[in-house]
């Protein structure tokens, strides 16, 4: 098991005339977007991955979690890159029926932008996968309600409570989840049905 990992919302600054500034560049949001990829996180991200964890949560994890949570089996790190920079993370189990995102941040110059989109849907672009995996599943500080919000607006969905979950605070959690519906998973079934009858 990973160490449970708290989650906070991904905001990107917008300049009010909708370009995004970048290295003192304004360019519009989509070619932001378009210069952005997602890779698997490496070692030498850490030092940046800990600048945006630093930056982002009360409690921040230090790089003994990180390494010792890259090194299960079932966890995957990834990084959002815009040139050689890394300006988003997530760190996620992957589980036969779901993934579990455990950490997930944006870099504040960078939060309201779409980065925080873009990882999530990556991540959901991935269901189904191909070991079965039909959801994805977080859990939300009770008080953090700006993620609250950015996981409902892509369809995520509170479905219980977790009293006391975080032993930093004592806080309590939703357990927020992302599953796919039976028609998507109907239609997948349909395409593996026609894959293995040719």
């Amino acid at each position: 098991m990973c160490v449970r990992l708290s989650c906070n919302v991904c905001r990107i600054k917008i300049v009010t005339n909708g370009g995004l500034v970048m290295n003192q560049t304004r360019v519009s949001k989509e070619q932001f977007l378009n210069s952005l990829s997602v890779r698997y996180m490496i070692r030498r991200d850490i030092p940046e991955v800990l600048e945006i964890e630093w930056a982002s949560f009360a409690y921040p994890l230090t790089e003994e979690d990180f390494l010792h949570n890259l090194r299960q089996g079932n966890c995957i790190g990834t990084v959002a890159e815009h040139g050689e920079k890394v300006v988003g993370f997530m760190i996620y189990e992957s589980h036969k029926y779901k993934f579990h995102i455990l950490n997930f941040a944006v870099h504040s110059l960078y939060r309201r932008g779409g980065v925080g989109s873009y990882m999530v849907m990556r991540l959901i672009g991935m269901l189904p996968h191909p070991l079965c995996t039909r959801r994805i599943t977080l859990e939300v500080r009770e008080t953090n309600l700006l993620a609250q919000l950015f996981f409902r607006s892509r369809g995520f969905k509170a479905v219980k409570v977790l009293p006391r979950f975080y032993e930093d605070s004592g806080e309590d959690a939703y357990l927020m989840q992302y599953q796919l519906g039976p028609e998507v998973i109907n239609a997948e079934k349909e395409s593996f049905r026609d894959y293995f009858d040719e």
